[in-house]
């Protein structure tokens, strides 16, 4: 196949890429203009895309699929007005343009997979959540809603639309776990404020599984007709979406004891909602603080087989690698 993807040089998109190479598909990097090839992806070939003119280069054209992962880092900075229109603009807008794009082609992908997030659902303290689950109303979730409507345009194409609800992903190399780990190696680790908040993670390696069973799974689509694509995600659940989050979700007090143990450190040294709140403002409550217990019925629904479905197991096959 060949696949288009944005966002290759993040996380998510660095070990997507290497691995749909490994597998024999021609991978797309659509590479902005100020980029320089994007740093992190270095399988594939790199196809020019600049979001603010919606121009696709050529080597774009006959495309099967499209992987969607751009977006700013939600975390790499204090939420500013400023900082919360960079997280819209780099996911809305950088959406919008990416299927204005695809709507010009002769020739259609027949797939968009394109990501959101569990932040979707607000702070829910202890309710299950699955992709049938209504939408919250914080920022976060105002996002998510304004993002995946955008991505969801592409159905009116006749494209296969899904959208990757992405929880905690854990991984070595990048992303939330080594900012957990940091203040565990010098031994003042500890659970986040009442560390009663629900965590929903997956592991790297079940992240690129999970969209490469997307990209290949004619089944993963929603079913009913969306008249409306805005009103449809605000009034309803969005039966496109899949949560990717393990199957067994934790409170942070045991999530953090779970780091602890992995990494042969103790968890006596709890931080104070407040002094988190304090540190990080607004992003402190919604990323440190916010409760999500996500399930990941679609995929069990669909057969999709965890690789590392326990946090103890799958922290120990991350610190094992070298």
């Amino acid at each position: 196949m060949k696949i288009l993807v944005t966002g290759s040089s993040g996380l998510v998109g660095t070990a997507l890429t290497r691995a749909l190479a490994s597998a024999g598909h021609t991978v797309c990097r659509l590479v902005r203009p100020q980029s320089a090839g994007g740093e992190g992806a270095k399988e594939g070939f790199a196809v020019a895309w600049n979001p603010a003119s919606e121009e696709l280069g050529g080597a774009g054209v006959g495309a099967d699929a499209v992987v969607n992962l751009a977006g700013a880092s939600i975390a790499d900075g204090r939420w500013t007005a400023e900082r919360k229109a960079l997280l819209r603009s780099s996911r809305i807008d950088t959406t919008r343009a990416l299927v204005n794009a695809l709507a010009r082609m002769n020739a259609r992908p027949s797939v968009l997979i394109s990501a959101s997030a569990i932040g979707i659902y607000g702070n829910r303290g202890a309710e299950t959540l699955t992709e049938e689950s209504k939408p919250g109303a914080d920022f976060l979730a105002s996002l998510a809603k304004e993002w995946e409507a955008e991505a969801l345009k592409a159905e009116a194409l006749g494209i296969r639309v899904a959208l990757a609800r992405f929880g905690i992903i854990l991984a070595r190399e990048g992303g939330a776990l080594p900012k957990m780990m940091l203040p565990f190696r010098f031994g003042a680790g500890g659970r986040l404020g009442s560390g009663k908040q629900w965590m929903s993670w997956v592991t790297l390696e079940d992240v690129v599984g999970i969209l490469r069973f997307a990209i290949e799974n004619a089944s993963v689509r929603g079913a009913g007709n969306v008249a409306s694509v805005t009103s449809a995600i605000n009034a309803a659940p969005v039966r496109r979406a899949i949560n990717i989050v393990s199957p067994q979700p934790l409170q942070n007090a045991e999530f953090t004891k779970a780091i602890a143990k992995a990494m042969h450190r103790p968890a006596l040294f709890p931080a104070p909602a407040f002094a988190l709140r304090l540190a990080l403002g607004e992003m402190a409550d919604a990323l440190l603080l916010s409760s999500q217990r996500v399930a990941p019925q679609a995929l069990e629904k669909l057969g999709y087989r965890f690789l590392h479905p326990d946090l103890n197991s799958a922290l120990s096959a991350i610190l094992a690698k070298t």
